[in-house]
């Protein structure tokens, strides 16, 4: 059984790993958790006694085995709860992330897979992040950003790298959404924005936000 902070903590331990592949350091935690770094070793501290962080000095702490196990559970009842939110009590895709941050606390494995059951077994939330399975297991897709794809060169928007409520409402105001085909039109060398094509609309966008949309081509 863990806290809520403990959970939180081995949650965002779990995304850090994406890009600070040999080891998650104490600044780099602190920042993401908002706190202060006497705070975040008081916590890798407890977490490491409990086995679910391992550290190494000068590369800073990865999950254990039984770490990221519970990261994933706490993901999984996260992405659940926005489906849920988003498909059957009509939220918009940039009101849920607070409200499941409440929800996948909630200890009922029961309820979870019923949850699960109801809504289809889905393999992606709102935002297009995979979602896990009941083994932890989860579903892979290629993706690129679009601030990678080259002039000329289109691609399906397929998630977001940022899924805060400013970027998504920005996306909502450009009818930029999920399933909708981008087309490059023009990328400037100086700032790196680009002219987009959307449907029969042009946009032009900063790197920014090219370098938050996740996109799949064919």
């Amino acid at each position: 059984m863990f806290s809520l902070s403990e959970e939180n903590y081995l949650k965002a331990i779990f995304h850090l790993e994406n890009t600070y592949r040999e080891g998650v350091s104490t600044n780099a935690l602190a920042e993401e958790m908002e706190t202060k770094a006497s705070s975040v070793t008081d916590m890798i501290k407890k977490l490491s006694e409990k086995k679910l962080l391992n550290y190494k000095k000068y590369q800073g702490v990865k999950l254990s085995k039984s770490g990221r196990e519970a990261a994933i559970s706490v993901i999984r009842k996260h992405r659940l709860w926005e489906v849920f939110l988003v498909e059957k009590l009509n939220f918009n895709w940039d009101e849920v992330h607070d409200v499941a941050e409440q929800l996948e606390h909630i200890r009922s494995e029961k309820l979870i897979s019923e949850l699960d059951k109801f809504l289809g077994f889905p393999k992606r939330d709102p935002h297009g992040d995979p979602i896990p399975d009941a083994e932890g297991n989860f579903s892979v897709s290629n993706k690129m950003l679009l601030s990678d794809v080259k002039k000329g060169d289109s691609g399906i928007c397929v998630g977001v790298r940022d899924s805060s409520a400013p970027f998504l409402q920005f996306l909502d105001k450009n009818s930029i959404a999920l399933g909708k085909e981008l087309k490059v039109l023009e990328k400037e060398s100086f700032d790196k924005s680009m002219l987009v094509k959307i449907n029969d609309k042009e946009l032009r966008i900063s790197h920014l936000i090219s370098g938050n949309l996740y996109v799949k081509t064919s």
